[in-house]
């Protein structure tokens, strides 16, 4: 454990002194301190959301600090340069980032998180703090990462990087004894010092309109001070924080009310003195509730509706599935269903001038990991009425609902609107609804900015698509409105089709994406994965694309430069060499196929398994190379089909453990490239003169093979990027297989040329005379 946390897990361990009762007969708050450590992690180069290290910690209720310790460091290799961290923060779900300023897709609607930096220049280390004074309870989340990535491709093994570290802390103080305020009810209070404020909480219960706090008989025990007092509301939450504050100096008496505070929550009250340290300021607090009562469903025209339809409830009208009656019909409770779900809900309620909103029960399905449809009973389309609003619950606290993509969409049948005059008005909020909207209304409840859907004759249809939403209970609220002439709005009843899902990814991430289910430390969250040049939330921003037509072009010339290899094959039969002339063809086949499965966009032709593909490519690459050292060498046939072999077997073997690693190919390179020198030295010792002897060998063979070799090797290991990958590995492709053809040795003089004659005459009799040469001169 490093300095930092130890003096941080001791200034945290100080706990405020639990004095006797005071005179207010309130006791003294007691406070107590925890540590919360994540473990270290690699950062990467940002590409996409996979290379950010995501961190989520639990913040318990009566929190009155927050304190984050981050930790970043580097190494001092040469490979490691001045760079700087990025840090994101928010409350109740991961941080929606942009690092590469791409667009999201239509109807997308985003905040941007609460962002830092930290800089990694002169120093190996950065240690920042971030303080949060009453932050909200529940979910945090912090996401760290690199600048964006260059488009070098790194050779694993060949290049070292550079280790980024990345680690956060957290310290919390918390209230152990907040004195609850209860309704309708007078607390009083006596605040002695200022750095000794009063904490109090409230339960705020379900259908609350309004909540009224009332500061009563400020006074203090100093000589012309008035109520030095500073009532704040609410919690802190990233990126935006609504708390509400008020200060009540010069005056006695003092009051703030909140419109829709969050329901079945508890609102944090902090009551602090902005006085002097010598002032104490004694007060009386209380609290009270406007409530709205949702409409109520009449139970007699329920009981009444079942008796006239005779509806059988079994296990098959559950599962949807129709029953057959003896004269061979369906079963009346599918028809039941169906009649249920286009009847008028509002027929059911029980009239009351009380009620201030219509509640519709919601069904909430789930279908797959962080994938949910929330159907209402009422059938897609949902009566809005003008008298009161209509509020539809959207549950998504399960622990895991804030991990993908909540799409919540309006569309109004225009036919059914009174007037041009007359619109229909919702809001989507968190933790309450919006129960009284207008035109002019911003769709803001007590602690939140929701998001609103305005409706009309030329505007049929509004969709909100929240990526990553916050943990809790969502609402959305829906009213017919009438600006000019609200009495014709009255008895309107207007219908709407209403759609909510949430979904990993907006429609798969389209044709240029893939969607990706993520896992950090047990959290799952999706993000796309795009290719082809698209990026974006979605992959929908096409700056960057790659047109179809470079696409096709791509395609064909990575596929189509592997024709080269067919001058080496035919070099190889020519010359007898027919296990390397099938070494050839097998890379040649799997390494055109592969490339055509392999490409980004939607130019794509797989034969088969895209790993089966991948995995003959490289080894038919580097067997290829193997044989081609080895049959240089000139050895006997029976050594060198021996190490054909074996050498074939152990490259197999090293693929399947790590087939990206750069000794696959440098190893049996290597090794064969000392053999062919050993060889090649011992016959020139031999016989005291150059092996190869002839110099046009030298000249129009191997020297040009050598410099093509070099070529493709320079320009894979150093010149390859992913923009001109294309380019690049076609090039390596030519020199590689053009290189083959000179290198490969000349056909021994003792064998004749390939021809059907000489299969044809070829009885009993032997043919050739297999001499085993291991001096042969060529």
């Amino acid at each position: 454990m490093s300095p930092w946390r130890w003096l941080m897990l001791i200034l945290l361990q100080i706990r405020m002194p639990a004095s006797t009762t005071s005179s207010s007969g309130q006791k003294d708050l007691i406070y107590s301190s925890e540590f919360v450590s994540q473990s270290a992690q690699h950062l990467s180069f940002y590409s996409w959301y996979g290379n950010v290290r995501l961190y989520h910690f639990q913040v318990p209720k009566d929190t009155i600090l927050l304190r984050w310790l981050l930790q970043a460091s580097r190494g001092r290799g040469k490979e490691c340069h001045d760079t700087e961290i990025t840090v994101h923060f928010r409350y109740g779900a991961p941080p929606v980032i942009n690092p590469m300023g791409s667009e999201f897709s239509k109807n997308t609607t985003v905040r941007p998180p609460y962002s830092i930096t930290l800089n990694l220049t002169s120093n190996l280390h950065n240690n920042t703090f971030v303080n949060v004074t009453n932050p909200a309870p529940g979910e945090w989340f912090i996401a760290a990462h690199l600048p964006q990535a260059d488009q070098k491709i790194a050779i694993k093994g060949f290049s070292s990087m550079c280790a980024y570290i990345f680690q956060p802390d957290m310290f919390l103080l918390r209230v152990v004894n907040a004195a609850i305020l209860e309704p309708n009810s007078t607390m009083r209070l006596s605040i002695t010092s200022p750095i000794k404020p009063m904490h109090l909480k409230i339960f705020i219960p379900e259908y609350t309109l309004q909540l009224k706090i009332s500061i009563l008989n400020c006074a203090t025990n100093s000589v012309g001070v008035v109520c030095p007092l500073k009532l704040t509301l609410g919690s802190v939450t990233m990126p935006q924080s609504y708390q509400k504050k008020m200060v009540c100096t010069d005056r006695t008496e003092c009051s703030v009310k909140l419109d829709f505070p969050p329901w079945e929550a508890w609102v944090p009250i902090t009551l602090e003195s902005i006085g002097d340290r010598n002032v104490t300021i004694s007060l009386e607090t209380s609290a009270s509730f406007t409530e709205c009562k949702p409409a109520m469903v009449r139970p007699s025209t329920l009981f009444t509706f079942f008796q006239q339809q005779n509806v059988s409830l079994n296990m098959t009208a559950a599962l949807g599935m129709p029953q057959s009656s003896p004269n061979g019909t369906a079963n009346n409770s599918i028809a039941f269903s169906a009649r249920i779900l286009d009847m008028d809900n509002a027929s059911l309620l029980q009239p009351s001038s009380s009620f201030c909103m219509r509640n519709l029960p919601v069904i909430r399905e789930d279908l797959d990991v962080v994938s949910i449809r929330f159907r209402t009973v009422s059938g897609p389309f949902v009566s809005i009425p003008a008298e009161f609003p209509v509020v539809i619950p959207l549950n998504l606290d399960s622990g895991m609902d804030n991990g993908g993509m909540l799409t919540v969409s309006l569309l109004l049948n225009k036919t059914t609107l009174p007037s041009a005059d007359a619109r229909v008005i919702g809001c989507l909020s968190a933790s309450s609804p919006v129960m009284r909207l207008t035109a002019s209304d911003n769709c803001t409840t007590a602690f939140f900015q929701g998001y609103p859907f305005n409706l009309n004759t030329s505007v049929t249809e509004s969709i909100h698509g929240l990526p990553f939403p916050e943990t809790g209970m969502w609402y959305l609220t829906i009213q017919v409105f009438c600006p000019k002439n609200r009495s014709s709005c009255q008895k309107v009843k207007t219908k709407v089709m209403v759609s909510a899902a949430l979904d990993p990814c907006t429609d798969d991430c389209g044709p240029y994406g893939e969607c990706r289910l993520l896992r950090r430390h047990g959290y799952l969250y999706a993000a796309c994965s795009c290719k082809a040049g698209w990026s974006g939330w979605s992959c929908t921003d096409a700056t960057n694309a790659i047109s179809f037509l470079r696409q096709v072009f791509a395609t064909l010339l990575l596929t189509l430069s592997n024709l080269m290899f067919l001058p080496a094959i035919f070099v190889a039969i020519s010359r007898y060499f027919f296990v390397e002339a099938s070494v050839y063809i097998f890379t040649m086949f799997f390494s055109t196929f592969y490339h055509a499965c392999d490409q980004p966009g939607i130019a794509v032709m797989c034969i088969m398994d895209y790993d089966t593909l991948q995995y003959c490519d490289f080894l038919g690459s580097v067997v290829s190379i193997w044989v081609t050292l080895l049959c240089m060498s000139r050895v006997k046939d029976i050594l060198k089909y021996m190490l054909f072999i074996l050498g074939t077997l152990l490259i197999a073997m090293s693929m399947q453990l790590d087939r990206r690693g750069i000794w696959n190919m440098m190893g049996p390179c290597l090794f064969a490239i000392t053999f062919l020198l050993v060889v090649w030295v011992y016959r020139g010792v031999k016989r005291q003169h150059c092996y190869p002897p002839n110099w046009k060998r030298w000249v129009f063979f191997l020297l040009p093979g050598v410099l093509l070799a070099l070529i493709a090797v320079s320009v894979y290991a150093f010149l390859e990027t992913t923009k001109n990958y294309f380019y690049t590995h076609s090039l390596w492709h030519v020199m590689v297989s053009g290189s083959v053809a000179f290198l490969l040795p000349p056909r021994e003089k003792h064998k004749k040329p390939l021809s059907w004659s000489w299969q044809a005459d070829c009885r009993y009799n032997i043919c050739q005379d297999e001499r085993e040469e291991l001096y042969v001169v060529t």
